[in-house]
């Protein structure tokens, strides 16, 4: 080895603070990072604050799982993701993005919500959002079960209709179930029939198992459905070329079901369908949308209980954050 190099490696690293990088981005992000063990868990480590007011971005969780037809537990979700530390800080190595240097963003903490009614959690969570959307506030939302979707939809798409990329197992646009019709397998049936979401600017990514039979109002209203074995056939490029070709340059959202993930991935969740993506997969293809307009997304499906590795919340934590830099870079391109 080259004397001369090793001595310099030994003047400029051997006592060097782990906080002094050359490179600018890398040491903003260390820097941005929380302490693991102390302080107030949140969504990616952002600041706590009470309410919205004065923010780009709000951080927002829904423990409610009341509109789930299988195993419950998604009530759980916001909890267990915000005790998953982002660790270093919040700095995407791929995209160099760090959001909270582009918005300024913050956990407000949980919708106030009872588990008892799902028709009264549907109408508290969809009022909650109009105060936030009041604020002139983008959410970024972590579930709860599917149904959430729903009522925050209506709060974000409420003065244009939204386009969305939807990772998921199912898409969700089922009729009643035992005449409840807002559970977790119908958001976005009522999204589109509400006029907030735009179904010919919907892309749904993943979609698997044998519920493909309730699944005919997203074909007959228009919307692009992406079965898991289309998806691998095409490859993630393609299907990124394809879903900015249908969401265009109007707002959109982002919904992200961990069961669209393999249950190998994310164990912890309602409704398990083997065969899903891979989270390499799924960050690429999240990644690719920078650039589109987005208004917000949420997060669900995370029911932590079911995963005693704790890995479906480190997988629910890396998809939300990289909602938040789509989200970020949308807010901060279009000031």
């Amino acid at each position: 080895m080259d004397q001369e190099k090793l001595a310099a490696l030994r003047s400029k690293y051997r006592d060097q603070p782990h906080y002094e990088v050359d490179d600018p981005e890398h040491a903003k992000a260390m820097l941005g990072g929380t302490d693991m063990l102390t302080g107030i868990a949140t969504l990616c480590d952002a600041p706590y604050k009470e309410t919205p007011e004065g923010l780009d971005i709000a951080l927002v969780g829904v423990p409610f799982d009341a509109g789930v037809v299988h195993r419950t537990g998604a009530r759980f979700g916001p909890r267990s993701i915000r005790n998953i530390s982002m660790a270093v800080g919040p700095f995407n190595h791929q995209t160099r993005v760090n959001p909270f240097d582009l918005c300024t963003i913050a956990d407000i903490g949980d919708v106030p919500l009872h588990g008892f009614s799902l028709d009264e959690g549907i109408r508290t969570i969809e009022q909650y959002y109009h105060k936030v959307m009041d604020a002139g506030v983008m959410p970024v939302s972590a579930g709860g079960d599917h149904s959430v979707t729903y009522p925050i939809m209506k709060a974000v798409g409420r003065d244009e209709p939204l386009g969305m990329i939807h990772v998921d197992a199912h898409c969700d646009t089922m009729g009643a179930l035992e005449d409840h019709k807002f559970h977790h397998g119908g958001p976005f049936r009522h999204a589109v029939l509400d006029g907030v979401l735009d179904p010919e600017r919907c892309v749904q990514v993943g979609i698997r198992g044998a519920a493909e039979v309730f699944w005919e109002f997203s074909y007959d209203s228009g919307m692009t459905v992406i079965p898991v074995q289309e998806f691998h056939a095409m490859g993630v490029n393609a299907v990124i070329e394809k879903t900015r070709e249908v969401l265009g340059d109007g707002p959109a959202y982002v919904s992200f079901d961990v069961d669209g993930l393999d249950p190998v991935y994310a164990p912890g969740t309602g409704t398990p369908e083997i065969g899903g993506l891979t989270t390499a997969d799924a960050i690429q293809l999240l990644r690719g949308l920078r650039g589109l307009r987005f208004v917000g997304g949420d997060l669900v499906e995370v029911a932590p209980q079911y995963d005693t590795t704790t890995n479906t919340p480190q997988v629910g934590k890396q998809m939300l954050f990289e909602i938040l830099c789509l989200v970020a870079e949308s807010r901060a391109a279009n000031r």
